[in-house]
Formats: C-alpha cells, sequence, structure tokens
C-alpha cells in the first residue's frame, strides 16, 4: 500500500509532498484511525536518561518542525519521537526550493535554513498532543539558533530555547551540526562547545540533554569531542546529521544542489562516525541516525555502539513498515539494554 502512496507524493514537489504527508497524519489523528491502519511493532523496551522507550527505533528531527503531526507519526510505531529543529523566533528558512529527491540514491538534498514557526508556537504544539502520546513514547526537541544571531551570541539562542521547550521536552538536542545555517558548525568546536553546554545544562538541570554532531569532522576533532562531552554537561550524543560531501556513487539528476545529503549514500559514513567515537564517550548512549533504510543496518549501528537509532529518509522511501522490520530485528539480535 505505501509503494502505491509514495508513488503519488512523487508527483508533487519534494516539499509539497512532505506538508501533505504531515497534514495527511495529523488528520488521521484527529479522527482517530492511524493506529488502526498502521497498528504497532512488537514491545522492545530500552530505557535510556530515565526515560522509557516502548522500543529503539525514533523519529529523526527535521521532518516534523513544527510539531505538525506528533501523535499521528507516533502511531505509526515509533518509539520516540524528535521535533525541530526550532529557533527562538519563526524564521522562514532558505529561499524555494530548497528540498530535493534522489530517487536513484534513496536519498533527499536538504538546504531549509531552520524553517519553523519558533519556540512558543511548537511548546504549545506539544502542550495540545501530550495526552494522545503514550507516556513509553518520548518527545524529544532539537533546538538550534537563528540564522541572524552571531555564534558569539549563540548560546543566549540556544538557552532562550531550552529553557522554553524543558517545560514540554521529554529530551533536549543541540543541533550544532546542520549545514544549512551559516557558521552553525563552528559551534561544535571544543573552544565553543563547553561553555556552551554549561549555559544550557545549568537552566535545564533535571531535562536529559543530547548532541547532534555532523559526519563530516576531522578525526582528531571528533575524538576531542567525544572525550569531553560528558564533562562539558552532555547526557548523551546522536550521530549523525547530514552531509556535505558527495559520495561518487550519486545517480541522480539533483545530486549537484547546495545543502545536507541524506538516506543511503550517507550510511557508511555514518556508521564510522559511531564506531569512532562510541568508545570514547565514556559510557554516554549514542543514537544512530543517518542513512539507515533497512533493518540491517540499524544492527549495523546498534553492533558499533548505538543504544538507540533514528530514520527520517528511509521513512519517506520504505514507509512505516521499516519501523517494524527494524524492531523485529533488534528483537531477535537480543541487544543487551544499555546500563546508563
Amino acid at each position: 500500500m505505501y509503494e502505491l502512496l509514495r508513488e503519488s507524493l512523487f508527483t508533487l514537489d519534494a516539499e509539497r509532498a512532505h506538508d501533505v504527508a504531515l497534514s495527511s497524519l495529523r488528520g488521521l489523528d484527529c479522527a482517530r484511525v492511524s493506529g488502526a491502519l498502521f497498528g504497532r511493532p512488537p514491545r522492545l523496551e530500552r530505557t535510556l536518561f530515565g526515560l522509557t522507550f516502548r522500543n529503539p527505533v525514533g523519529l529523526a528531527a527535521g521532518l516534523d518542525k513544527d510539531g505538525v503531526a506528533i501523535a499521528g507519526l507516533a502511531a505509526l510505531g515509533f518509539g520516540f519521537i524528535e521535533v525541530g529543529t526550532v529557533t527562538p523566533k519563526p524564521q522562514a528558512g532558505s529561499e524555494k526550493p530548497r528540498l530535493f529527491r534522489l530517487p536513484k540514491d534513496r536519498a533527499l538534498i536538504n538546504r531549509m535554513g531552520f524553517n519553523n514557526l519558533g519556540v512558543d508556537h511548537l511548546v504549545r504544539r506539544i502542550d495540545n498532543v501530550r495526552s494522545r502520546v503514550a507516556d513509553d513514547c518520548p518527545v524529544g526537541v532539537n533546538i538550534g539558533k537563528n540564522k541572524d544571531t552571531p555564534n558569539e551570541q549563540a548560546h543566549q539562542d540556544y538557552v532562550v530555547c531550552a529553557r522554553r521547550v524543558a517545560e514540554v521536552a521529554d529530551y533536549i538536542t543541540l543541533n550544532l551540526s546542520s549545514p544549512n545555517t551559516p557558521g552553525l558548525r563552528d559551534l561544535a568546536r571544543v573552544e565553543s562547545i563547553a561553555p556552551l553546554l554549561d549555559a544550557v545544562k545549568r537552566c535545564v538541570d533535571s531535562t536529559p540533554l543530547l548532541v547532534k554532531i555532523s559526519p563530516d569532522m576531522a578525526d582528531d576533532d571528533l575524538d576531542a569531542l567525544a572525550a569531553g562531552l560528558r564533562a562539558w554537561g552532555a547526557d548523551g550524543v546522536i550521530a549523525t546529521n547530514t552531509t556535505i560531501s558527495r559520495p561518487a556513487s550519486l545517480a541522480s539528476r539533483e545530486q549537484a544542489q547546495l545543502g545536507g545529503l541524506s538516506g543511503a549514500p550517507l550510511f557508511e559514513r555514518s556508521l564510522r562516525t559511531v564506531s569512532q567515537i562510541a568508545p570514547r564517550l565514556s559510557g554516554l548512549p549514542l543514537i544512530g541516525c543517518g542513512g539507515v533504510h533497512t533493518a540491517a543496518d540499524a544492527r549495523q549501528m546498534v553492533e558499533a555502539g548505538a543504544s538507540l537509532v533514528q530514520i527520517y529518509t528511509g521513512l519517506i522511501y520504505e514507509g512505516p513498515r521499516l519501523i517494524h522490520s527494524i524492531v523485529e530485528a533488534l528483537r531477535q539480535m537480543r541487544f543487551p539494554q544499555p546500563t546508563t
């Protein structure tokens, strides 16, 4: 069934299709039929950051920036949902077109630019839908800075967002790795991230704080970052965001578009990042994200050190059945419950 739906959506502009899909999921939830249509995968509980996840498969940030369809997305079978990236003030994002399909590569390129309706709007959305999302399906919020905020003042944007979303979020993720906000990745350098994390942690001490990292960092920088995150106040890591690299294997017409590449061509780079940093995190939980399109991909992420996985582009190409197949594969794998 999903193949027919995907075929129909792919006749639309990529961003238009994205909006239609979110509106449809919101409508199904309002009609209280989404659960009956999609069912739920078997339970495979994980406990991390003091939170219970009904299964280890989450939705990555970026798909639902403004919390339009949280309950509908949860009803697809996800074990957790991450919304955002959200900024203190609303912003329009980059000029359109800014989202491109690479169907031959099962990939996307985006240069959305943190388009969102602002943190106050998102907090209201989450608050309104909270009663329709099960307690064992945590909702995380991914936060960033406004484009016009200079890096030397970025900590103020992150503190404002963190303080507001802590009222409704089960965990908070600092997005320091999007390639589409100029200078943002500079905030992940050791000399910048330590004071930034400290400032945010002091205002949301009881809410788990995660950091989402880039797949494009140099090895030495990545090692230094991984080694220091716990001391600087992070409670976990998400690896990785999209990449500015372009593998030689890309075959789709849109491969030359500027922006972050996600989907299947990102997987090897994300997996390598997970493998490199997992032993250096001093026990911090790690969420594997980037290019997961199959159950086998998810298993490799777990074997490399991930305790949870997230999908986004894989959902678009493979549909909700991907969630179910991953949960079943990990259940058969019997991977151990994290100890942190």
